[in-house]
């Protein structure tokens, strides 16, 4: 499971944007997870380097199975503003096209990409996602 060890302090509500290529499986899983835990206490934003036109079907369907509805979200492109409002910036998959600001904490969680697989193969990489956004939120609230 990947890492979120170390993070450094962050405001009484920090922000975390979570980015893959087409913000449509996994930032998207992230940002419903995080939002859906965190109840409040962190803001939440995800986005891609080269959106798809829509959220996995897949994606929607693994979430919907777990209580999260994620059907009316869409796929939003990746800007510099974004990350630089952003206290902790986590990528996945997306290599160099996430811009890198001082200040910030970057993280990079290797997970499978579920572009183009089914709703059974997306429920692991969806139980992956909650295993590191619980952990990401026990960090970034007690900092």
């Amino acid at each position: 499971m990947p890492s979120t060890a170390s993070l450094p302090s962050v405001p009484s509500v920090p922000s975390v944007l979570f980015v893959c290529v087409h913000n449509a499986g996994r930032s998207q899983m992230a940002a419903a997870f995080l939002t859906h835990l965190a109840g409040g206490r962190v803001e939440v934003r995800s986005a891609g380097s080269a959106p798809a036109d829509q959220v996995n079907p897949a994606v929607v369907e693994a979430m919907a199975e777990v209580g999260i509805d994620i059907a009316a979200e869409t796929p939003k492109i990746l800007t510099a503003e974004a990350v630089q409002a952003s206290d902790v910036v986590i990528t996945m998959g997306c290599g160099d096209t996430c811009p890198v600001f001082p200040g910030r904490t970057h993280l990079d969680w290797r997970l499978d990409d579920p572009a183009g697989q089914g709703v059974e193969a997306v429920r692991p990489i969806r139980d992956a996602i909650e295993g590191c956004v619980r952990g990401l939120i026990s960090d970034v609230l007690t900092g």
